[in-house]
């Protein structure tokens, strides 16, 4: 299917053919039949993407701060390897999208096969948007007039802050397309409205939709013009504008009456003035987005939506006022459209709208023809087939940021041929495909495990699905990459014990990489032939993650100590060499028996006698290294530094180690692929993997209830 994708490095725009994505859990499969260029909004994306790296970097300082901090732990190289694959990211465009269903995912209630739908998907022929992000569109109205669903509910959540009453006087401060949105859904509620813009056709059509108009770029002064029209001053003013001045709010409060509201719905300049506010008790407030639920992964992700009751206007509630507007007449959108083209043009479409400042709204329209299905979209020319039958053919899941940053340039350097990458969304795959010279790229996973040719599959997905999705390649006969953890539960782990025990002749692998960095080998070299039990000390430096992240959900990623303290429980079993018997954990912080269990020490005991401390921090800084590694050893004493240096005390001839940041991601990924092709056991025993799963599920339990856990041989 075609998308339209814009590449943030340059600001090219693409119509890309893609994979067609997979309807998810709680979303909607939807083939697109119209949808809105936002002229305002996407204009200003286009123009980031255009803008040079030193434009890029002055309009988001926060973003140089965090490149700084990771320069100061990480080093420059991996830094500008982070910085340069970021910008190479393609970016989606679109978010006002109409059309029919064709599929509901599980879970969903009230949305049929063939119901038309508004949504915020993008410009795609095929889109795959949350239920809750969706509404269905009256009879009465148009797909044409449709597409202004999502820019509508952005006005309309600005306007339900604003909180207007019958009769209240209403300045909107700039008059792009959803200032004249919000005109005239406020005129709907019963407010008399001033208009204010510097472009006088954007005044004389706001007049034409029923709003008194002030052109401030004619010499008309906005504060005397708002005073005079709310009789000394306005109950509200709405700022759907974008500029970086601070004069805006200034002259949005000077406009207010005493105790009046101001409410951000735009982008102006906030170094705001106590004075404007103190004299006259005013409020302010910025608008998010189309409403309530958005930007919660409960309500777009699991399509859990707010109880009608308490969350009287959620998102997908304002999708359907503005539709029941529509419907009603109450709302006026085709003097908002500035030209239609076939989706076909929309490269073309967006050098107009970059070139042509008055344009308003862009609708897009869409073949109509059967469903696009493939979900395989060839790149290259199929390569010839391997001269050895044990060659790796790889195919890769998951087409997250580790990915594209760590396992695919691993691959590649490994000297792998990469025949497909699979997500389910389709554009990161087509974009990691492409990049890395792949054959194919495919929306679902199991088109590779079905593929006579890949005999080694990569796994990177969500923790939730590792169990599940390793288990059905080893079952169709693949070598298995699998990245941490093995699985979040032991259901999980027992589905993968099974399926490797009836497949001992494929390869496992477990994505535990630092025990491939040249400080691991070096370490384990100095304690061959100890004697006497270790004890191990790890710091980790996590870093605060938020609640709503998915790694944090028990549920898709098994909470950060099952999902990445596993990382640290495996390499000090790798340090020990023996057994994991018992594990002791205790949790810290306000936190503590919560949703949050990311604040841990941990301590295990070995059948040695060894002992091994893992403390996992979450409440550091991103300045502070990250990861160190110190162990205890007959009079020993080595430390590893972020893994970037090794020191050691007491080995008499034994020389430290400097690098440049290394975990091991690459001699992992290289030793995994050679032994594929030279068979062998896999490189770590699957009991050992076992041992870690367990022990990390252990933790959490042993946290949760303040005991201690014995681990069953």
């Amino acid at each position: 299917m075609k998308q339209v994708l814009e590449h943030l490095r340059t600001g090219q725009i693409e119509l890309a053919d893609v994979p067609c994505p997979l309807v998810r859990p709680g979303h909607l499969l939807v083939q697109t039949t119209r949808s809105l260029i936002s002229a305002g909004t996407e204009r200003m994306l286009v123009e980031f993407g255009q803008g040079s790296l030193l434009a890029k970097a002055r309009s988001q300082p926060e973003k140089v701060r965090q490149v700084w901090d990771k320069i100061r732990t990480d080093g420059l190289l991996p830094t500008l390897e982070t910085v340069f694959a970021r910008l190479d990211e393609p970016l989606p465009l679109g978010y006002c999208n109409v059309g029919r269903v064709v599929e509901v995912g599980r879970g969903v209630t009230g949305f049929s096969v063939g119901d038309r739908v508004a949504s915020n998907g993008p410009h795609a022929e095929m889109v795959c948007v949350p239920a809750t992000l969706a509404a269905c569109i009256p009879d009465g109205v148009s797909d044409e007039a449709a597409t202004f669903t999502v820019v509508g509910a952005i006005a309309l959540n600005g306007i339900r802050l604003l909180q207007p009453t019958l009769g209240e006087n209403f300045v909107v401060v700039g008059l792009g397309l959803i200032g004249l949105l919000a005109v005239q859904l406020l005129r709907a509620h019963g407010g008399n409205v001033l208009g204010i813009d510097v472009n006088p056709q954007r005044c004389e059509l706001a007049q034409r939709l029923g709003c008194r108009a002030a052109c401030a770029g004619q010499g008309a002064d906005p504060v005397q013009a708002a005073r005079a029209f709310g009789h000394g001053g306005v109950d509200g003013v709405l700022i759907t504008a974008s500029a970086k001045t601070d004069e805006i709010m200034h002259q949005a409060a000077e406009m207010c009456r005493k105790r009046g509201r101001i409410v951000l719905v735009g982008d102006v300049g906030l170094n705001l003035r106590r004075a404007d506010f103190y004299q006259k008790e005013l409020s302010f407030q910025v608008s998010c987005s189309y409403g309530p639920g958005r930007y919660d992964p409960t309500y777009e992700e699991r399509a859990r939506d707010y109880p009608l009751p308490y969350v009287r206007w959620t998102v997908a509630r304002n999708f359907q006022a503005v539709l029941d507007a529509l419907a009603q007449g109450r709302l006026d959108v085709q003097p908002l459209i500035s030209q239609t083209i076939p989706h076909a043009e929309a490269p073309s479409a967006y050098r107009s709208v970059l070139q042509d400042g008055a344009a308003l709204g862009v609708v897009m329209s869409y073949p109509e023809q059967p469903p696009p299905t493939r979900r395989v979209s060839p790149l290259r020319p199929p390569a010839s087939r391997p001269s050895s039958p044990t060659e790796p053919v790889v195919g890769v899941i998951g087409a997250g940021n580790f990915t594209k940053l760590v396992l695919l340039p691993a691959i590649k350097a490994a000297g792998a041929r990469i025949q497909a990458v699979a997500s389910a969304g389709g554009v990161t795959a087509f974009h990691s495909a492409r990049k890395f010279e792949a054959e194919q790229a495919a929306s679902d996973y199991r088109d590779l495990l079905a593929s006579p040719e890949i005999n080694t599959v990569f796994i990177a997905t969500r923790h939730a699905s590792h169990a599940m999705i390793a288990a059905e390649a080893l079952e169709a006969g693949k070598h298995v990459f699998v990245e941490k953890p093995l699985a979040i539960d032991e259901e999980g782990l027992e589905r993968m014990r099974s399926a490797y025990e009836a497949h001992t002749d494929r390869q496992l692998m477990v994505g535990f990489n630092r025990r491939f960095a040249p400080h691991t080998l070096r370490a384990r070299a100095l304690l061959a032939g100890r004697s006497q039990p270790i004890a191990v000390n790890v710091l980790v430096n996590a870093g605060f993650l938020p609640d709503e992240h998915w790694m944090q959900d028990a549920e898709s990623g098994g909470g950060r100590i099952v999902g990445e303290g596993c990382h640290f429980i495996d390499l000090a079993l790798h340090l020990v060499g023996r057994p994991i018997a018992s594990v002791q954990a205790v949790m810290f912080g306000p936190q503590a028996g919560g949703v949050r269990e990311d604040q841990m020490s941990i301590s295990l005991t070995f059948d040695d006698g060894s002992i091994a401390s893992i403390h996992y921090w979450a409440n550091g800084p991103k300045s502070y290294p990250k990861e160190r590694v110190e162990v205890f050893s007959e009079g020993r004493v080595l430390l590893i530094d972020n893994w970037r240096r090794l020191r050691t005390w007491g080995w008499r001839g034994a020389p430290g180690l400097r690098t440049r940041q290394d975990k091991g991601h690459r001699a992992e990924v290289a030793a995994f692929l050679e032994r594929v092709r030279t068979g062998g056991p896999s490189l770590i025993p699957f009991d050992e993997l076992a041992c870690v799963t367990l022990a990390s599920l252990a933790a959490v339990r042993a946290a949760r209830e303040g005991a201690t856990v014995q681990l069953r041989a």
